[in-house]
């Protein structure tokens, strides 16, 4: 029961984040992604320590392989998080929460091709549905909803290399924070020099503020996601994911009232039945390995 509570907090948290970054929209997008890694990296740290997963943390900092892996992770994290603090910034929540109802269907496509993995026909149908989705996007809007996409692509490949090579999810971000840092605040140093740029940070209590809370902000639900993995069943945790875009869909209509296309709707009308299918099959597949074992 706990570890069911742990995972909806988490995606809560995750899924609110639109209406946190929306009081930053006056801040340039890089400095309020230099402010995060770096003060995601304090917080990862504390918590890491606090948690007593300094051990498995020097321990990873061994393995040269993963390290690399986890510097490829983190240029791939940063720019998820680029976009979507960007996104907010534009208005384009809706988009957003379309690319991470769309990441799941992104992630098992990759995970065929790169990993060969196989799927279950409704999971088929589904990544087919999510494809004919962005085709309608494109014809009936006029454009690709290059935000959504690019948001899934850059998360579906994260999650693979982390699937790939796992450590845990807190470590994890302690080290990808750490390969990010130096250029986080390369950037910061030289904005301070620059007079025709005025740094946020700062600049007003609230907006300090904020900076400093948006990096253990991302550390929180990490830590309670990593509470709730042991607990909870991973079929479930496949299911209550789709909390985070639906919250993010929820702020961008009714909070921060985004223009919504009429066409829009059947954009994630598609989606949405494309996650029907995926969730069926995720949960037949699993049914079948529990039966084979």
């Amino acid at each position: 029961m706990y570890g069911l509570i742990f995972a909806i907090a988490a995606y809560v948290i995750w899924g609110s984040f639109p209406l946190y970054f929306s009081y930053l929209n006056s801040v340039s997008a890089v400095e309020v992604l230099s402010h995060r890694i770096l003060w995601s990296l304090l917080a990862t740290t504390v918590v890491g320590l606090l948690l007593g997963r300094g051990r498995k943390l020097i321990k990873t900092f061994a393995d040269k392989k993963l390290l690399l892996w986890l510097a490829l992770s983190s240029l791939l994290i940063a720019v998820n998080w680029l976009i979507f603090i960007w996104a907010v910034s534009q208005h384009r929540v809706l988009e957003a929460s379309l690319g991470y109802f769309i990441t799941p269907v992104m992630s098992l496509l990759l995970a065929r091709w790169l990993l060969k993995e196989q799927l279950h026909p409704l999971q088929a149908w589904a990544g087919v549905l999510a494809t004919i989705a962005v085709l309608w996007e494109w014809v009936s809007l006029g454009s690709i909803p290059w935000v959504g996409l690019s948001l899934a692509l850059a998360f579906a490949l994260y999650g693979l290399i982390r699937k790939k090579h796992p450590v845990d999810g807190v470590n994890g971000l302690t080290i990808e924070t750490l390969w990010l840092a130096p250029v986080a605040l390369f950037w910061i140093l030289w904005q301070s020099t620059n007079v025709d740029y005025n740094l946020a940070f700062g600049e007003s209590s609230q907006l300090t503020l904020l900076l400093i809370g948006s990096g253990f902000l991302t550390a929180l639900p990490l830590v309670l996601f990593a509470m709730a993995a042991s607990r909870v069943d991973l079929s479930v945790v496949g299911f209550i994911m789709y909390i985070n875009p639906t919250i993010q869909f929820v702020i961008g209509v009714f909070v921060l009232k985004e223009a919504y296309p009429p066409e829009r709707l059947i954009t994630f009308g598609l989606i949405w039945i494309a996650l029907i299918f995926f969730i069926a099959g995720m949960w037949k597949k699993h049914r079948r390995q529990v039966n084979h074992q």
